[in-house]
Protein backbone atom coordinates (compact mmCIF):
# COMPACT_ATOMS: atom_id res chain seq x y z
CA UNK A 1 0.00 0.00 0.00
CA UNK A 2 0.92 3.05 -0.95
CA UNK A 3 2.07 6.00 1.68
CA UNK A 4 -0.85 8.06 0.16
CA UNK A 5 -3.43 5.35 0.44
CA UNK A 6 -2.44 4.42 4.30
CA UNK A 7 -2.73 8.44 4.96
CA UNK A 8 -6.36 8.35 3.30
CA UNK A 9 -7.20 5.22 5.49
CA UNK A 10 -6.15 6.93 9.01
CA UNK A 11 -7.90 10.45 7.82
CA UNK A 12 -11.37 8.21 7.19
CA UNK A 13 -11.15 5.63 10.37
CA UNK A 14 -10.43 9.33 12.51
CA UNK A 15 -13.46 10.86 11.28
CA UNK A 16 -15.98 7.90 11.83
CA UNK A 17 -14.37 7.61 15.50
CA UNK A 18 -15.72 11.39 15.82
CA UNK A 19 -19.39 10.71 14.32
CA UNK A 20 -19.64 7.54 16.38
CA UNK A 21 -18.81 9.06 20.09
CA UNK A 22 -21.59 11.69 20.25
CA UNK A 23 -24.37 9.35 18.82
CA UNK A 24 -23.09 6.75 21.86
CA UNK A 25 -23.06 9.30 24.17
CA UNK A 26 -27.05 10.68 22.79
CA UNK A 27 -28.20 6.82 23.05
CA UNK A 28 -26.77 6.37 26.39
CA UNK A 29 -28.20 9.29 27.39
CA UNK A 30 -31.78 8.24 26.26
CA UNK A 31 -31.00 5.09 28.11
CA UNK A 32 -30.38 7.12 31.55
CA UNK A 33 -33.41 8.69 30.94
CA UNK A 34 -35.80 6.12 30.22
CA UNK A 35 -34.73 3.80 33.10
CA UNK A 36 -35.10 7.21 35.58
CA UNK A 37 -38.44 7.96 34.79
CA UNK A 38 -39.56 4.10 34.68
CA UNK A 39 -38.23 3.50 38.26
CA UNK A 40 -39.82 7.18 39.26
CA UNK A 41 -43.28 5.83 38.24
CA UNK A 42 -42.80 2.97 39.80
CA UNK A 43 -42.10 4.34 43.15
CA UNK A 44 -44.96 6.56 43.28
CA UNK A 45 -47.03 3.67 42.47
CA UNK A 46 -45.71 2.21 45.76
CA UNK A 47 -46.08 5.45 47.74
CA UNK A 48 -49.41 5.57 49.53
CA UNK A 49 -51.77 8.78 48.35
CA UNK A 50 -51.71 12.06 50.01
CA UNK A 51 -55.24 14.14 50.47
CA UNK A 52 -55.52 17.46 52.21
CA UNK A 53 -51.90 16.49 53.84
CA UNK A 54 -53.09 13.24 55.22
CA UNK A 55 -53.01 9.85 53.86
CA UNK A 56 -55.26 8.46 51.06
CA UNK A 57 -58.81 6.94 52.18
CA UNK A 58 -58.84 3.63 53.47
CA UNK A 59 -61.73 1.93 52.09
CA UNK A 60 -61.78 -0.01 56.14
CA UNK A 61 -61.49 3.38 57.68
CA UNK A 62 -64.89 4.72 58.98
CA UNK A 63 -65.66 8.13 57.65
CA UNK A 64 -66.44 11.02 59.72
CA UNK A 65 -69.84 12.35 59.51
CA UNK A 66 -72.22 14.65 60.87
CA UNK A 67 -75.87 13.72 62.48
CA UNK A 68 -78.78 14.40 63.53
CA UNK A 69 -81.67 12.93 64.88
CA UNK A 70 -85.28 13.18 63.46
CA UNK A 71 -87.59 14.98 65.62
CA UNK A 72 -91.85 15.20 65.47
CA UNK A 73 -93.34 18.62 65.60
CA UNK A 74 -95.75 20.70 63.80
CA UNK A 75 -94.93 22.37 60.62
CA UNK A 76 -96.52 25.19 59.67
CA UNK A 77 -96.86 25.04 55.36
CA UNK A 78 -96.14 29.06 53.90
CA UNK A 79 -96.66 29.86 50.21
CA UNK A 80 -94.28 32.90 49.46
CA UNK A 81 -95.04 35.32 46.65
CA UNK A 82 -93.24 38.86 45.94
CA UNK A 83 -96.34 41.93 46.41
CA UNK A 84 -96.08 45.61 46.14
CA UNK A 85 -98.33 47.59 48.65
CA UNK A 86 -101.02 49.93 47.64
CA UNK A 87 -102.84 52.25 50.02
CA UNK A 88 -106.21 51.91 50.57
CA UNK A 89 -107.24 55.56 49.03
CA UNK A 90 -105.18 57.96 47.31
CA UNK A 91 -106.62 61.80 47.54
CA UNK A 92 -105.14 64.69 45.40
CA UNK A 93 -106.67 67.47 47.21
CA UNK A 94 -107.51 70.45 45.19
CA UNK A 95 -109.43 73.96 45.27
CA UNK A 96 -112.73 74.09 43.87
CA UNK A 97 -113.00 77.92 44.04
CA UNK A 98 -111.06 80.54 42.84
CA UNK A 99 -108.90 82.87 45.55
CA UNK A 100 -105.52 83.79 46.98
CA UNK A 101 -104.26 81.22 49.06
CA UNK A 102 -103.88 82.69 52.15
CA UNK A 103 -103.44 79.80 54.81
CA UNK A 104 -101.48 76.28 54.77
CA UNK A 105 -102.39 74.64 58.34
CA UNK A 106 -100.49 71.47 57.42
CA UNK A 107 -96.65 69.93 57.77
CA UNK A 108 -95.23 68.08 54.33
CA UNK A 109 -95.58 64.23 55.86
CA UNK A 110 -98.15 65.05 58.57
CA UNK A 111 -100.38 62.32 59.85
CA UNK A 112 -104.54 64.32 59.66
CA UNK A 113 -107.99 62.99 60.61
CA UNK A 114 -110.88 62.87 57.71
CA UNK A 115 -112.20 66.60 57.66
CA UNK A 116 -109.32 68.44 59.00
CA UNK A 117 -108.24 71.82 57.79
CA UNK A 118 -105.66 71.64 55.31
CA UNK A 119 -105.59 75.31 53.79
CA UNK A 120 -107.72 77.99 53.88
CA UNK A 121 -108.85 80.78 50.45
CA UNK A 122 -109.58 84.22 51.09
CA UNK A 123 -113.36 83.98 51.95
CA UNK A 124 -114.02 87.43 51.95
CA UNK A 125 -115.23 87.32 48.16
CA UNK A 126 -117.96 84.41 49.23
CA UNK A 127 -119.34 86.41 52.04
CA UNK A 128 -120.38 89.33 49.76
CA UNK A 129 -121.45 86.72 47.71
CA UNK A 130 -123.56 85.00 50.14
CA UNK A 131 -125.03 88.89 51.91
CA UNK A 132 -126.44 89.28 48.12
CA UNK A 133 -127.91 85.88 48.10
CA UNK A 134 -129.70 86.79 51.83
CA UNK A 135 -130.74 90.60 50.72
CA UNK A 136 -132.58 89.28 47.53
CA UNK A 137 -133.77 86.30 49.73
CA UNK A 138 -135.47 88.61 52.21
CA UNK A 139 -136.70 90.69 49.64
CA UNK A 140 -138.80 88.30 47.73
CA UNK A 141 -140.09 86.77 51.29
CA UNK A 142 -141.66 90.24 51.91
CA UNK A 143 -142.92 90.23 48.53
CA UNK A 144 -144.50 86.74 48.79
CA UNK A 145 -145.70 87.55 52.37
CA UNK A 146 -147.38 90.88 50.69
CA UNK A 147 -149.42 88.57 47.96
CA UNK A 148 -150.98 86.38 50.28
CA UNK A 149 -152.38 88.27 52.03
CA UNK A 150 -154.09 90.29 49.35
CA UNK A 151 -154.77 86.80 48.25
CA UNK A 152 -156.80 86.10 51.59
CA UNK A 153 -158.76 89.51 51.35
CA UNK A 154 -159.70 88.60 47.59
CA UNK A 155 -161.19 85.02 48.98
CA UNK A 156 -162.97 87.55 51.63
CA UNK A 157 -164.46 89.79 49.03
CA UNK A 158 -165.07 87.11 46.87
CA UNK A 159 -167.52 85.29 49.14
CA UNK A 160 -169.55 88.54 49.57
CA UNK A 161 -169.08 88.95 45.97
CA UNK A 162 -167.69 92.22 45.91
CA UNK A 163 -164.81 91.15 43.46
CA UNK A 164 -164.53 88.82 40.51
CA UNK A 165 -163.63 85.25 40.39
CA UNK A 166 -160.98 86.38 37.98
CA UNK A 167 -158.65 88.49 40.57
CA UNK A 168 -159.20 86.49 42.80
CA UNK A 169 -157.29 83.34 40.61
CA UNK A 170 -154.85 85.97 39.39
CA UNK A 171 -153.28 86.87 42.71
CA UNK A 172 -153.43 83.08 43.75
CA UNK A 173 -150.88 82.43 40.55
CA UNK A 174 -149.29 85.73 41.58
CA UNK A 175 -149.12 84.23 45.09
CA UNK A 176 -147.37 80.90 43.62
CA UNK A 177 -145.02 83.23 41.52
CA UNK A 178 -143.58 84.51 44.38
CA UNK A 179 -142.84 81.45 46.19
CA UNK A 180 -141.05 80.00 43.33
CA UNK A 181 -138.71 83.00 43.31
CA UNK A 182 -138.48 82.82 47.32
CA UNK A 183 -137.22 79.13 46.44
CA UNK A 184 -134.81 80.07 44.06
CA UNK A 185 -133.57 82.77 46.29
CA UNK A 186 -132.98 80.14 48.99
CA UNK A 187 -130.75 78.19 46.43
CA UNK A 188 -128.90 80.99 45.79
CA UNK A 189 -128.08 81.57 49.52
CA UNK A 190 -127.25 77.99 49.90
CA UNK A 191 -125.01 78.13 46.95
CA UNK A 192 -123.05 81.18 48.48
CA UNK A 193 -122.69 79.54 51.76
CA UNK A 194 -121.50 76.61 49.89
CA UNK A 195 -118.89 78.19 48.05
CA UNK A 196 -117.73 80.02 50.92
CA UNK A 197 -117.31 76.27 52.46
CA UNK A 198 -115.02 75.71 50.01
CA UNK A 199 -112.29 78.44 51.16
CA UNK A 200 -111.79 75.91 53.78
CA UNK A 201 -109.88 73.05 52.14
CA UNK A 202 -110.17 69.87 54.32
CA UNK A 203 -108.86 66.65 54.31
CA UNK A 204 -111.15 63.70 52.82
CA UNK A 205 -109.28 61.28 54.16
CA UNK A 206 -107.40 59.83 57.00
CA UNK A 207 -103.79 59.70 56.43
CA UNK A 208 -100.37 61.18 55.94
CA UNK A 209 -99.80 63.94 53.17
CA UNK A 210 -97.27 64.26 50.95
CA UNK A 211 -95.21 67.26 50.28
CA UNK A 212 -96.54 70.82 49.56
CA UNK A 213 -97.21 71.90 45.97
CA UNK A 214 -98.76 75.08 46.25
CA UNK A 215 -97.28 78.05 49.15
CA UNK A 216 -99.33 80.34 50.77
CA UNK A 217 -99.80 83.62 48.72
CA UNK A 218 -100.25 81.98 45.47
CA UNK A 219 -103.96 82.36 43.62
CA UNK A 220 -105.44 79.19 43.26
CA UNK A 221 -107.60 77.72 40.63
CA UNK A 222 -110.16 74.91 40.83
CA UNK A 223 -109.08 73.60 37.28
CA UNK A 224 -105.26 73.32 38.80
CA UNK A 225 -103.63 70.37 37.78
CA UNK A 226 -101.24 69.43 40.39
CA UNK A 227 -103.81 70.17 43.31
CA UNK A 228 -102.58 71.74 46.97
CA UNK A 229 -101.23 67.99 48.44
CA UNK A 230 -101.73 64.21 48.41
CA UNK A 231 -103.26 62.23 50.96
CA UNK A 232 -102.61 58.78 51.30
CA UNK A 233 -104.18 56.27 53.57
CA UNK A 234 -101.93 54.24 55.35
CA UNK A 235 -103.93 52.49 57.96
CA UNK A 236 -105.17 50.22 57.11
CA UNK A 237 -103.42 49.30 53.53
CA UNK A 238 -103.24 46.57 50.89
CA UNK A 239 -100.66 44.16 49.60
CA UNK A 240 -101.28 43.25 46.16
CA UNK A 241 -98.94 39.55 45.59
CA UNK A 242 -99.39 36.94 42.76
CA UNK A 243 -98.40 33.07 42.87
CA UNK A 244 -98.04 30.30 40.67
CA UNK A 245 -100.86 28.82 39.09
CA UNK A 246 -100.23 25.29 40.38
CA UNK A 247 -100.55 27.08 44.00
CA UNK A 248 -104.49 28.01 43.38
CA UNK A 249 -105.83 25.36 44.21
CA UNK A 250 -105.25 24.63 48.00
CA UNK A 251 -105.72 28.37 48.27
CA UNK A 252 -108.80 28.20 46.79
CA UNK A 253 -109.92 25.05 49.41
CA UNK A 254 -108.58 27.31 52.79
CA UNK A 255 -110.44 29.84 50.96
CA UNK A 256 -113.88 28.22 50.53
CA UNK A 257 -113.80 27.40 54.37
CA UNK A 258 -114.20 30.59 55.24
CA UNK A 259 -111.43 30.77 57.58
CA UNK A 260 -108.48 33.42 58.14
CA UNK A 261 -105.25 33.17 56.29
CA UNK A 262 -102.79 35.05 58.06
CA UNK A 263 -100.60 36.96 55.30
CA UNK A 264 -96.98 38.22 56.79
CA UNK A 265 -95.44 41.04 54.72
CA UNK A 266 -91.06 41.18 55.14
CA UNK A 267 -89.06 43.43 53.64
CA UNK A 268 -87.06 43.31 50.24
CA UNK A 269 -84.24 40.68 51.51
CA UNK A 270 -87.55 38.62 52.98
CA UNK A 271 -85.40 38.91 56.83
CA UNK A 272 -86.98 42.22 58.54
CA UNK A 273 -91.01 41.59 59.54
CA UNK A 274 -92.85 44.15 58.78
CA UNK A 275 -96.56 43.44 59.06
CA UNK A 276 -99.18 40.80 59.51
CA UNK A 277 -102.18 40.73 58.01
CA UNK A 278 -105.37 38.72 56.60
CA UNK A 279 -106.23 37.62 52.96
CA UNK A 280 -108.79 40.10 51.33
CA UNK A 281 -109.61 39.13 48.09
CA UNK A 282 -108.77 36.76 45.29
CA UNK A 283 -108.69 37.78 41.86
CA UNK A 284 -111.14 36.07 39.12
CA UNK A 285 -108.63 35.44 36.23
CA UNK A 286 -104.82 33.92 36.21
CA UNK A 287 -102.83 35.94 33.76
CA UNK A 288 -101.58 33.90 30.96
CA UNK A 289 -98.07 35.81 30.17
CA UNK A 290 -96.72 35.33 33.90
CA UNK A 291 -98.98 32.38 34.74
CA UNK A 292 -99.57 33.82 37.91
CA UNK A 293 -102.72 34.25 40.36
CA UNK A 294 -103.06 37.73 41.88
CA UNK A 295 -104.49 38.03 45.38
CA UNK A 296 -105.34 41.16 47.96
CA UNK A 297 -104.11 41.07 51.92
CA UNK A 298 -104.91 43.86 53.86
CA UNK A 299 -102.91 44.89 56.65
CA UNK A 300 -103.55 47.21 60.25
CA UNK A 301 -100.11 48.97 59.54
CA UNK A 302 -100.13 50.39 63.13
CA UNK A 303 -96.26 50.61 63.04
CA UNK A 304 -96.59 52.71 59.63
CA UNK A 305 -94.06 50.32 58.41
CA UNK A 306 -95.14 49.82 55.28
CA UNK A 307 -95.34 52.55 52.40
CA UNK A 308 -97.18 52.98 49.32
CA UNK A 309 -95.75 51.35 46.20
CA UNK A 310 -93.19 49.21 48.80
CA UNK A 311 -91.96 46.23 47.51
CA UNK A 312 -92.40 43.61 49.93
CA UNK A 313 -92.17 39.70 50.00
CA UNK A 314 -95.09 37.82 51.42
CA UNK A 315 -95.65 34.32 53.70
CA UNK A 316 -99.16 33.56 53.83
CA UNK A 317 -99.55 30.68 56.21
CA UNK A 318 -101.75 28.04 54.25
CA UNK A 319 -101.56 25.16 56.53
CA UNK A 320 -100.15 23.42 59.56
CA UNK A 321 -98.72 19.55 59.49
CA UNK A 322 -99.76 18.12 62.87
CA UNK A 323 -97.06 15.92 63.93
CA UNK A 324 -94.84 15.66 61.16
CA UNK A 325 -91.44 14.14 61.08
CA UNK A 326 -88.91 16.95 60.11
CA UNK A 327 -84.83 16.76 59.33
CA UNK A 328 -82.69 19.53 57.80
CA UNK A 329 -82.86 19.67 54.37
CA UNK A 330 -78.57 19.33 54.04
CA UNK A 331 -79.19 15.55 55.02
CA UNK A 332 -81.12 14.99 51.69
CA UNK A 333 -79.50 13.63 48.75
CA UNK A 334 -80.57 13.27 45.43
CA UNK A 335 -79.59 10.76 42.68
CA UNK A 336 -81.74 9.91 39.45
CA UNK A 337 -84.39 7.51 41.48
CA UNK A 338 -85.21 10.45 43.52
CA UNK A 339 -84.56 11.64 47.17
CA UNK A 340 -82.67 9.50 50.25
CA UNK A 341 -80.77 9.84 52.99
CA UNK A 342 -78.42 8.07 55.14
CA UNK A 343 -79.39 6.24 58.41
CA UNK A 344 -76.99 5.81 60.98
CA UNK A 345 -77.53 2.23 62.72
CA UNK A 346 -76.56 0.89 66.12
CA UNK A 347 -73.52 -0.23 64.34
CA UNK A 348 -72.53 2.61 62.90
CA UNK A 349 -73.21 1.78 59.34
CA UNK A 350 -74.91 3.64 57.53
CA UNK A 351 -78.44 2.72 55.59
CA UNK A 352 -79.25 4.39 52.54
CA UNK A 353 -83.06 4.84 52.25
CA UNK A 354 -85.65 6.16 50.06
CA UNK A 355 -87.79 8.81 51.34
CA UNK A 356 -91.01 10.76 50.29
CA UNK A 357 -90.39 15.00 51.21
CA UNK A 358 -93.17 17.40 51.81
CA UNK A 359 -93.27 20.99 52.10
CA UNK A 360 -89.90 23.04 53.05
CA UNK A 361 -89.54 26.11 55.23
CA UNK A 362 -86.09 27.80 56.39
CA UNK A 363 -83.77 24.64 56.40
CA UNK A 364 -86.29 22.35 57.73
CA UNK A 365 -88.12 19.50 55.60
CA UNK A 366 -90.84 17.52 56.15
CA UNK A 367 -90.61 13.74 55.63
CA UNK A 368 -93.74 12.11 54.87
CA UNK A 369 -92.86 8.38 54.61
CA UNK A 370 -89.51 5.98 55.29
CA UNK A 371 -88.38 7.83 58.33
CA UNK A 372 -89.63 7.99 61.75
CA UNK A 373 -89.08 10.59 64.69
CA UNK A 374 -85.92 9.62 66.73
CA UNK A 375 -83.98 7.89 63.55
CA UNK A 376 -80.30 9.56 62.81
CA UNK A 377 -79.63 11.01 59.77
CA UNK A 378 -76.15 12.21 58.38
CA UNK A 379 -75.86 15.32 58.02
CA UNK A 380 -72.24 16.29 56.53
CA UNK A 381 -69.78 13.84 54.97
CA UNK A 382 -71.84 11.95 53.06
CA UNK A 383 -70.23 12.51 50.18
CA UNK A 384 -67.89 9.65 51.13
CA UNK A 385 -70.75 7.01 52.32
CA UNK A 386 -72.05 4.22 50.40
CA UNK A 387 -74.58 1.35 51.25
CA UNK A 388 -73.24 -0.20 54.78
CA UNK A 389 -70.20 2.29 54.96
CA UNK A 390 -68.55 2.66 58.42
CA UNK A 391 -68.82 5.71 59.92
CA UNK A 392 -67.02 7.89 62.99
CA UNK A 393 -69.69 10.35 64.29
CA UNK A 394 -67.78 13.56 64.78
CA UNK A 395 -70.96 16.19 65.71
CA UNK A 396 -74.65 15.11 66.69
CA UNK A 397 -77.52 17.37 66.45
CA UNK A 398 -74.73 20.69 66.29
CA UNK A 399 -72.91 19.21 69.65
CA UNK A 400 -69.44 18.43 68.72
CA UNK A 401 -68.44 14.64 69.69
CA UNK A 402 -65.26 13.85 72.53
CA UNK A 403 -63.18 11.51 70.99
CA UNK A 404 -63.00 9.68 74.31
CA UNK A 405 -67.06 9.33 74.63
CA UNK A 406 -66.58 6.96 71.64
CA UNK A 407 -63.93 4.23 72.54
CA UNK A 408 -66.10 1.96 73.67
CA UNK A 409 -67.62 1.75 70.02
CA UNK A 410 -64.78 1.98 67.87
CA UNK A 411 -65.20 0.88 64.06
CA UNK A 412 -64.06 -2.81 63.67
CA UNK A 413 -62.10 -1.68 60.42
CA UNK A 414 -60.18 0.61 63.35
CA UNK A 415 -59.49 -2.55 65.71
CA UNK A 416 -58.27 -4.71 62.92
CA UNK A 417 -56.09 -2.41 61.63
CA UNK A 418 -54.29 -1.92 65.39
CA UNK A 419 -54.29 -5.57 65.81
CA UNK A 420 -52.35 -6.37 62.47
CA UNK A 421 -49.75 -3.53 63.94
CA UNK A 422 -49.62 -5.34 67.21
Amino acid sequence: MSQDNRQELLLFASRRRAFVLPGSVLVLAIAVAGFYFQHSTLAADAKPEFRGGKRGHDDDAPAAVAIETAVQGDFPVYLNGLGTVSALRTVTVRPRVDGELVRVAFNEGQMVKEGELLAEIDPRPFQVQLQQAEGQLMRDEALLKNAQTDHDRYLALLEQDSISAQQTVTQEAQVKQYLGVVEMDKAQVNNAKLQLSYARLTAPIPGRVGLRQIDQGNIVHANDTNGLVVITQLQPINVVFSLPEDKVQPVIQRWRSNEPITVTAYDRVGKTKLAEGKLLAIDNQIDPTTGTLKLKAQFDNSERTLFANQFVNIKMHLDTLRGATLISSAAIQHNVQGAFVYVISPEKTVQLRRITLGPTEADKTVVLSNLAANETVVVEGSDRLREGSRVDIAQKDGQAVAAGSESQAKPEGKLRKKDRRS
